[in-house]
């Protein structure tokens, strides 16, 4: 239970308005890491969530596909340039982020992430590959602003950031491919 402690304390500190202002004041801290700490929270404290209503994710996530499904499609949606500005301006989308990337994304990937088992994990790590991909080429590539909050420039570190993730994810699952891990156990 430390864990879903720990996840409650950095959700709770991500929430606060002060640290929430200033990760949102730079694009690429805000993507790729105020998003990414809430999905970590919402991680941590689904062990709590898995113990207090086991029959809940038994019916509703036995395979652990829907809640895969659940995740990529939460992590996609806030991948969305005009979301990201909607979220600094209108506050029922910033609490809609504060409750979907913990909450639903974060709490689905801990219950499904063991269940999907390898295939269905290197699925996933090949689908944010593709994506990562893309959003660099969105980001990068752009002659004008896709986010009214943020400067051009801006765009295009998250760019180059979405094309480190997805080259660093890509030679994470070529090891995996090619490695044998027998001799490592």
């Amino acid at each position: 239970m430390k864990q879903a402690f720990y996840g409650l304390l950095l959700f709770i500190f991500l929430a606060l308005p002060p640290v929430a202002d200033v990760m949102e004041s730079i694009m690429i801290i805000h993507m790729h890491m105020q998003m990414t700490l809430l999905l970590i929270s919402g991680f941590l404290m689904g062990r709590f969530f898995q113990l207090q209503f086991p029959n809940f994710f038994r019916k509703w996530n036995t395979n652990g596909i829907p809640g895969i499904l659940l995740f990529m499609i939460i992590w996609s949606f806030w991948m969305i340039p005009r979301l990201m500005d909607e979220a600094l301006a209108i506050q029922t989308i910033e609490i809609f982020k504060f409750i979907s990337l913990p909450f639903l994304a974060g709490v689905a990937l801990r219950d499904s992430w063991a269940k999907i088992g390898t295939v269905g994990q290197k699925l996933v790590f090949t689908f944010f590959i593709i994506m990562f991909a893309i959003m660099a080429w969105i980001y990068i590539g752009a002659d004008s602003q896709l986010c009214n909050n943020y400067l051009l420039v801006e765009q295009q570190t998250v760019g180059w950031g979405s094309l480190f993730f997805g080259a660093f994810l890509l030679f994470y699952v070529l090891q995996l491919l090619f490695l044998d891990h027998s001799q490592y156990e």
